[in-house]
């Protein structure tokens, strides 16, 4: 029955295929694990002189994943499985490799980054948070300095300089918005000296379906100074509430739009004073309207957004963490402000934009990894180009993945969750709790200290003691809840659609950075 498994399933035929190479760099390993550390290092120039000789890095692979390996046992202390040698070659080939979470991505993620660096034209390895680019350059960084390549991290405060040593590095950690943000100053920059990156060749992207599927619509936008705000956004805070859910507009969360009926558009032509919202001239009421509409019912406090020091700082729909420095485009993060009776900034001037599905393709190469892609691999055959192919575990899966459970009304699910909650307390069991607001993450936290159980609750609200927090989370006897977007991720088809103007864009202030820069 195996026999035709793999004629006839695709991803078989593949793993069969990468299994040769693992045989050949287990052929490999003996000698490679006689030398010294010195002789080892010595491999990196040696690899780059057959490449410079006419040899392509495909001869290579095999005996170039062996020393990988044995860098990431000596400085690491960690050796490569079998399975993350297919894991390694799947992401060199330019490819999608879906590893079960545990099965060591982190790791594997060096085969390739370490092939592809030899060429000398730079390797980014993409994450989606400052904390994972700087955890996963410390982690993984001694591997390639043992192998003489150099390791840059980008971080949120970097200054020009800093950034430019950090892409010139063999290996670069960088979250997906700096990166991003990173390209579009380049392209702003009046003079070559002035700008960061390299040509962009490799890209490894982790959480590959939630920055090339979930956020690709997103677009990252500077801005700079632009016009000062009118007094209609006050105006449309006062008039908005006046109106009448299902009468004078309906709300399409689905798709991120808020319409207004024929008998909304008549009350607030009366209100404005206005004969027709719709001519060219009111064409500036009709963009308030929408805005007002969208920040009122679309945009909720302590779930989109929170209010501190008289500011609204949005609130990352993915990781939960504060999004300092953004704003919504499209006069909505305006809206929110007069929403909230806080001092209304002027509209910014978009100087340059672009979303992370048309960043990525401008690489020559790009490949990802996560726990998650199969399902999705025909959006990334089609705009990415890009296939999925599925790593099976080292040891035989023995975590069961239940099936979801849907129920008719909140209160009988969350009844369900502090139950089941405080059962596994009650055995002594850590339990990570993961919520779609900062609301809800408080509400649960309050029905389970009514039931005598007290928990963390680390959500955007607690951003700067987030780890104090976590310090002693897993310990026995203790809970954390946790707020934390979009974990566990639902995707939709429908939310993918609306990212242009219902979605926060990445929105970052050119002047307020320029003036961090210094």
């Amino acid at each position: 029955m195996s026999i035709f498994k793999t004629i006839f399933d695709g991803n078989e035929r593949e793993i069969a295929r990468m299994r040769r190479t693992v045989e050949r760099v287990n052929a490999f390993e003996p000698a490679i694990s006689a030398l010294t550390d010195d002789e080892l290092r010595a491999k990196t120039p040696y690899f780059r002189e057959r490449l410079a000789a006419g040899e392509t890095l495909d001869d290579l692979l095999p005996e170039v994943f062996a020393v990988a390996r044995e860098a990431g046992k000596r400085a690491a202390g960690m050796r490569h499985f079998d399975v993350q040698i297919i894991g390694g070659q799947v992401l060199y080939e330019g490819r999608i490799a879906e590893m079960k979470t545990g099965e060591g991505k982190t790791l594997v993620a060096t085969l390739p980054v370490y092939a592809r660096a030899l060429e000398g034209r730079g390797v980014h390895v993409v994450t989606v948070n400052d904390y994972l680019a700087r955890r996963d350059a410390e982690w993984m960084g001694p591997i390639y300095e043992m192998l003489g390549l150099t390791v840059g991290v980008i971080q949120h405060d970097l200054d020009s300089a800093q950034r430019r040593a950090a892409y010139n590095s063999d290996v670069t950690y960088v979250t997906n918005n700096e990166v991003g943000f990173d390209y579009l100053r380049d392209n702003m920059a009046w003079q070559v000296e002035d700008m960061v990156q390299r040509d962009l060749y490799f890209a490894l992207v982790d959480e590959v379906d939630s920055i090339l599927i979930d956020e690709a619509r997103t677009p990252l936008i500077i801005s700079g100074q632009g016009t000062e705000p009118t007094e209609l956004y006050e105006q449309f805070a006062q008039i908005i509430p006046r109106l009448k859910k299902g009468e004078d507009f309906t709300v399409d969360e689905k798709a991120h739009a808020v319409p207004i009926t024929e008998a909304g558009v008549a009350k607030v032509e009366k209100m404005l004073g206005v004969s027709n919202l719709y001519e060219q001239r009111n064409i500036e009421l009709t963009h308030q309207l929408n805005a007002a509409l969208k920040a009122w019912n679309l945009f909720h406090r302590d779930q989109q957004y929170i209010v501190k020091d008289n500011e609204v700082i949005i609130v990352d729909e993915f990781t939960g963490r504060l999004m300092y420095g953004r704003r919504y485009s499209d006069g909505i993060h305006q809206a929110i402000e007069a929403k909230e009776g806080i001092k209304v900034r002027s509209e910014d001037q978009t100087l340059a934009t672009i979303t992370f599905q048309n960043y990525f393709r401008l690489y020559e190469r790009i490949a990802g990894m996560t726990g998650t892609a199969k399902t999705e691999e025909r959006e990334f055959r089609d705009i990415y180009g890009l296939d999925v192919v599925v790593v099976p575990t080292n040891m035989p899966m023995i975590r069961k993945d239940n099936s979801d459970i849907v129920f008719k009304s909140e209160n009988a699910k969350f009844k369900t969750v502090v139950d089941e909650i405080i059962a596994e307390h009650k055995k002594g069991r850590p339990v990570l709790v993961g919520t779609r607001s900062i609301e809800k993450s408080e509400m649960l936290a309050a029905m389970l200290r009514r039931q005598g159980v007290e928990c963390n609750v680390l959500n955007a609200k607690y951003h700067a003691q987030e780890a104090e927090i976590i310090k002693d989370a897993g310990q026995g006897g203790a809970s954390d809840d946790r707020h934390q977007h979009g974990w566990p991720r639902h995707r939709h088809q429908a939310r993918r659609g609306h990212s242009r103007q219902g979605r926060p864009a990445h929105h970052r202030n050119r002047a307020s950075r320029v003036e961090a820069d210094r």
